[in-house]
C-alpha cells in the first residue's frame, strides 16, 4: 500500500496523551493515528447509515418531525415512571 507523509500540528498535551496511549498499546504514533482516523471515519459512516434508515422509515410511514418528537417525549415520560 502506498503511503503519504503529512504534517499535523497538535497541542503538546494532546500529543503527550497520544504518545502515552500508543506506548501502552505497543504502537507507533503513526499506527495509533491511522487507527484513530479509521475509527472516526467508520463511526461517521455508521451514523450516516442510521440517519438514512431513520429518514427511510419516517418517509415510508409518513411520519413528521413532530410525530417523532412526540414519540420520543412519550418514551422518556414512560421511562421516568
Amino acid at each position: 500500500m502506498r503511503t503519504s507523509t503529512v504534517n499535523i500540528a497538535f497541542q503538546k498535551d494532546l500529543l503527550r496523551e497520544i504518545d502515552q496511549v500508543a506506548r501502552k498499546e505497543s504502537r507507533s504514533r503513526s499506527e495509533f493515528l491511522r487507527e484513530a482516523a479509521r475509527a472516526y471515519i467508520e463511526r461517521k459512516r455508521r451514523w450516516a447509515d442510521i440517519f438514512a434508515m431513520g429518514r427511510n422509515v419516517a418517509k415510508t410511514k409518513n411520519l413528521t418531525p413532530d410525530d417523532v418528537s412526540g414519540e420520543i417525549q412519550a418514551y422518556r415520560k414512560a421511562a421516568r415512571r
